[in-house]
């Protein structure tokens, strides 16, 4: 491999020759061989906006020559409309753990490509870097990159889904199913009863997302190395949040305190724990959905999913709930990213987070996967289940618990006397009532109509 040598306070480094990053990527690169990804695109476009808004901000405070400045803005858009823009960041996700490599990789990057443009000298860290330090920058990044994922993919795809969860259960409203609590028969419910409680369990969770908003707008960015916003002009904070509202159209504004946002990631602790409540909302649909397709015979058969594959590479015509189970792994893997990011953040040590990286890569790794899973679980589960309404009315109909109804009639223990019969001779809960009380049959069938228990009309 063609090579070229580049220089920093360490002394020479090669770097390849084609290469727009310099010596201190070079050194991440030989430094951190470890899990070969590098921090998630969208942070990485996050990054490259957070340089053009700085440099733009830092113009108009006269920190840089406009001529540079300008042409870092032109270099940061060229960048974020290549579609090869990843291979100029090599860092991988484990190194330095306030993400000084990454923020060196972009003032690099960035330095070399505006250098080209207006064919000045352009220094990573005088220029691309002025006014900033890795320390405000990479926790600007985690907070803009999760605004924007947030605003643009996230909520939305819950608003899908629950969009489709409510539909859904507005055209099953009239099937009445068996309710289940320990997995054992319970009193009956309206299908459409269980899949509202899913939906309103999904907007309570997009509240909650939605409620950390303005907590997660409020940015590092001016405080600098520790807080202090040292090398920064005291309007610079202002400017640049100002300019990153307009490049956005999200409405950051500058954090009351940097030293908050800069020593501790209480925010992306609290983003990912309400990431985690979505996540566990959304393995209880999976899983509701999963039991009530099982089946077809020996299972509980109450709806059938859509078939999108065949289901095993041994047993013909099987056919498995593939929707819900990825969506399944997806909640695991939110549930382990959270925990990460719990210790991670913990890792606060005096004025600086030290796995800030790690925070980025699995905030952005929950958002995105489950924006991801969300549509594809309405529009491949919710939207296109059949219910099976003999297999619902069968079981309904069988089912003894429904003598809970005559509790107040005949009290709990010959209710529980008639039921145990009724479970050991296989009747129907109507014939052994009629059988063992006094109560007419055509009152029974009043009082042990599954569609009057429900507690929701027709």
């Amino acid at each position: 491999m063609t090579t070229r040598q580049e220089s920093d306070s360490l002394g020479t480094v090669q770097v390849p020759a084609d290469a727009l990053y310099g010596a201190q990527t070079q050194r991440a690169v030989e430094n951190f061989p470890i899990s070969g990804s590098s921090l998630p695109e969208p942070f990485i476009r996050a990054l490259l906006v957070v340089k053009s808004a700085a440099a733009h901000s830092n113009i108009a405070l006269k920190s840089i020559p406009a001529e540079i400045g300008e042409a870092i803005q032109e270099a940061a858009k060229a960048l974020l409309a290549d579609p090869g823009l990843m291979r100029h960041f090599p860092v991988d996700v484990y190194q330095t753990g306030s993400g000084t490599s990454t923020n060196m990789n972009a003032n690099e990057v960035l330095a070399t490509s505006a250098a080209m443009i207006c064919g000045l000298d352009v220094s990573p860290n005088d220029h691309v870097n002025c006014a900033q330090s890795s320390n405000d920058v990479i926790p600007t990044c985690i907070h803009v990159s999760a605004a924007i994922a947030l605003t643009r993919d996230l909520l939305p795809a819950i608003a899908h889904l629950e969009s489709s969860i409510r539909e859904k259960a507005t055209l099953v409203h009239h099937h009445i199913k068996t309710g289940r609590t320990h997995l054992m028969d319970a009193m009956p419910v309206r299908l459409s009863q269980p899949l509202i409680a899913w939906a309103d369990q999904l907007a309570a969770a997009s509240l909650r997302l939605e409620n950390l908003m303005p907590e997660l707008l409020a940015l590092a960015q001016g405080g600098t190395a520790v807080g202090t916003g040292v090398n920064a002009s005291d309007d610079f904070a202002q400017a640049f949040c100002y300019r990153l509202a307009a490049m956005t159209d999200l409405p950051f504004t500058v954090a009351a305190n940097p030293f908050t946002r800069i020593g501790a990631q209480d925010v992306s602790v609290a983003l990912s724990g309400a990431l985690k409540a979505l996540a566990t909302t959304v393995m209880k649909i999976s899983n509701d959905l999963r039991w009530m397709n099982s089946g077809p015979l020996a299972g509980f058969s109450e709806i059938e999913l859509e078939a999108l594959q065949p289901g095993s590479s041994i047993m013909p015509g099987k056919v498995n709930p593939v929707i819900p189970e990825a969506a399944a792994m997806v909640s695991a893997q939110v549930v382990g990213n959270d925990a990460a990011i719990t210790v991670a953040g913990q890792s606060g040590n005096f004025e600086l987070n030290v796995m800030l990286p790690l925070i980025a890569h699995n905030l952005l790794s929950s958002i995105e996967s489950m924006a991801g899973v969300l549509p594809i679980l309405a529009d491949r589960a919710i939207a296109t289940f059949k219910v099976n309404g003999a297999s619902l009315e069968s079981a309904l109909t069988r089912n003894p618990i429904l003598v809970t109804a005559l509790n107040p009639i005949i009290g709990y223990a010959e209710a529980a006397r008639i039921a145990k019969l009724a479970y050991s001779e296989g009747l129907a809960i109507i014939d052994v009532a009629v059988r063992e009380t006094a109560i007419s049959r055509a009152e029974l069938a009043q009082l042990l109509d599954p569609a009057g228990l429900t507690g929701s009309p027709d």
